[in-house]
């Protein structure tokens, strides 16, 4: 790639596949050199999509990708961030933004297009992470927050980075469940993510309610994580009734990233308030009650999961 074409794309994104007689094309955006600040890259997208509504649509052969990308300087990630959901990644992620030498995206749609999109091929998502992470004098750092279902991408994510630390983030199931019947993700409705992916036949979700349906994704969460600890020793797992401040503090540290005392005070006052609300102060009372039955096996995984952490 010459000069010319490196500095044309400087502020431009892959954002989402599209398809037309049967080819797959990449749709860009342009940032205008925007940071990515906002709690979901999907609110990121639709901040750009105004930025972007006067100019004419941007689409090309997704075999450019790895072409585009191969001249392009960029930070390599530091650490992905794993995580079985409402455990405090989300949170995390924007303390972890609070320095301004990281860059911290949030659960990408177009990384988990690729991920999930056979014909690709996962190592088409190394070349488009170029895109997001361009190396500057500022930014030094690049952490990934990963979908949930990403833990079970594991392999091939780790074959395209061997030597990141992985970042395995989770909570008692009662209470990532208690936070689910409040507002439900995508992935806590059954049928919205494919059953395969996540490990369910199609039968077995259609018969599982839904407090059910998500006990059970929480057990195979927690149970991937625990086969990855016993593998892998860049895998780190974090609990998040440590604390947000010492969950950054532990990512920082296995990443390699130290945060400077005036950054460090930052975090803590960003600490106090909600993760997807900032202006609101977070108040969350502990959960009291036996463990519903629904959730018994994910908190088996659960307690077995700390006793690796804490051994």
């Amino acid at each position: 790639m010459d000069a010319t074409i490196s500095s044309a794309l400087a502020n431009w994104i892959p954002y989402k596949l599209s398809y037309d007689e049967g080819r797959t094309y990449c749709e860009w955006l342009y940032t205008g050199g925007q940071s990515f600040t906002e709690p979901f890259f999907g609110d990121t997208i639709s901040k750009l999509r105004q930025l972007n509504y006067r100019r004419q649509k941007s689409i090309s052969s997704t075999d450019i990708l790895p072409l585009w990308s191969n001249d392009i300087e960029s930070i390599p990630p530091s650490a992905f961030i794993f995580h079985v959901s409402r455990c405090g990644s989300t949170l995390a992620s924007q303390l972890l933004a609070v320095d301004p030498k990281n860059i911290v995206l949030s659960e990408v749609p177009f990384f988990d297009a690729l991920l999930r999109s056979e014909k690709m091929g996962h190592k088409m998502l190394k070349a488009a992470m170029a895109f997001y992470a361009p190396a500057n004098n500022e930014k030094q750092c690049l952490f990934i927050k990963t979908d949930s279902w990403h833990i079970f991408f594991y392999k091939q994510l780790r074959e395209l980075y061997p030597k990141t630390p992985f970042i395995l983030l989770y909570r008692r199931p009662d209470e990532v469940i208690r936070s689910q019947q409040k507002q439900r993700g995508m992935h806590a409705v059954p049928g919205l993510i494919d059953p395969a992916l996540l490990g369910f036949t199609e039968n077995e979700v259609q018969q599982l309610s839904m407090d059910e349906y998500i006990g059970s994704l929480l057990e195979k969460y927690l149970q991937a994580f625990i086969d990855i600890l016993e593998k892998d020793k860049l895998a780190i797992p974090i609990n998040y009734n440590e604390g947000p401040v010492a969950m950054v503090e532990k990512i920082a540290a296995a990443s390699g990233a130290p945060i400077g005392a005036a950054e460090m005070e930052k975090i803590k006052s960003r600490a106090l308030y909600h993760a997807k609300y900032p202006e609101r102060v977070f108040a969350e009372e502990a959960i009291r009650d036996p463990v519903p039955a629904y959730c018994r096996a994910a908190y088996e995984k659960y307690e077995a999961l700390e006793e690796i952490r804490n051994s």
